[in-house]
């Protein structure tokens, strides 16, 4: 996965997490079989699982990057949507699935190895905080060279890395109890917490990822603000059909369609070229706008 290291730097933290996921992944499920622990083993989907959101965040980093073709003309930004909508239904899927298990452990409660599952819990806050640990470096270095912090995708990463340690810390914590008083049933209730936790998470990302799909206003954009300042830009009459989506919840796209009085083109130029800095102001990176030009019944006499 490193042999891009020339594209985005934050690929390089990105693979080690990516690596480090899924080898931890492999070790967890062999673990939670071995230890008996329903948590464990919720535990080992949601980090395969996060490292298959890696390994698919640093492959469409490189996908979306490609221009546009003559049958994608808007590029390949929203490939990354398909793939966030496939990963939270998969997730989602798996949540209601850990959820069963544990449920059924209740009923048939087993002993749970404690000590086992204390050290694949150390195992995974190492593991976890280790990766962390690289991202963060690599966002400060990049940080560092290129003024600012680049992507989006190593951010939630980040969380994702975060919220494992956290979640191996309360695994560590529910083992220690479980080595002290032989409750077998904290088990089920921590996997019933990572599997709400990691469904609660699934569920934001489907609909924030639906809401672009379905062409929804980007959540960092005033529609209202921004119609509203382009109307008072002096020649302005009135702005209708304005319509702002968003490609893929970063790169935003808008259209509208303006009347204005412009006695002569160079006015006109001075108007489109004001309208262009308030919808740029605004959060918009691809404005099409179509001007209409009216002039005074009295032409360009004045009365």
């Amino acid at each position: 996965m490193s042999h891009h290291h020339h594209h985005h730097s934050n690929t390089k933290g990105l693979s080690v997490a990516f690596w480090l996921n899924l080898v931890f992944s492999i070790i967890e499920v062999a673990g939670g079989i071995f230890t008996n622990s329903t948590a464990i083993i919720a535990d080992a989907f949601h980090d395969f699982m996060d490292a298959m959101t890696i390994g698919a965040a640093v492959w469409l980093e490189r996908v979306s990057a490609k221009k546009r073709t003559p049958k994608f003309t808007y590029g390949y930004k929203r490939f990354s949507l398909l793939a966030a909508l496939g990963m939270s239904v998969f997730i989602l899927v798996g949540a209601v699935l850990m959820c069963i298990a544990a449920v059924r452990s209740f009923y048939h409660p087993e002993p749970v190895n404690s000590s086992g599952m204390l050290w694949i819990a150390v195992l995974g806050i190492a593991i976890n905080g280790l990766a962390f640990w690289r991202m963060q470096k690599d966002e400060h270095d990049h940080h560092h060279d290129h003024g600012h912090v680049h992507s989006h995708n190593s951010r939630a990463v980040m969380l994702h890395l975060l919220e494992d340690v956290l979640g191996w810390v309360a695994v560590l914590i529910g083992a220690a109890i479980i080595y002290y008083t032989g409750w077998y049933w904290i088990d089920g209730v921590l996997a019933i917490a990572i599997a709400v936790f990691i469904g609660y998470n699934a569920i934001r990302n489907l609909m924030s990822t639906a809401s672009v799909l379905l062409q929804s206003i980007p959540e960092n954009v005033d529609v209202e603000k921004l119609s509203n300042e382009l109307s008072h830009i002096e020649g302005v009459k009135n702005i209708h059909d304005l319509h702002v989506w968003s490609l893929d919840g970063n790169f935003n796209v808008a259209t509208l369609h303006a009347v204005v009085q412009a006695s002569e083109e160079r006015q006109k130029d001075n108007i489109f070229s004001a309208m262009i800095n308030v919808l740029k102001k605004h959060h918009i990176q691809h404005p099409t706008i179509q001007l209409e030009t009216t002039m005074d019944k009295c032409g360009l006499v004045g009365c």
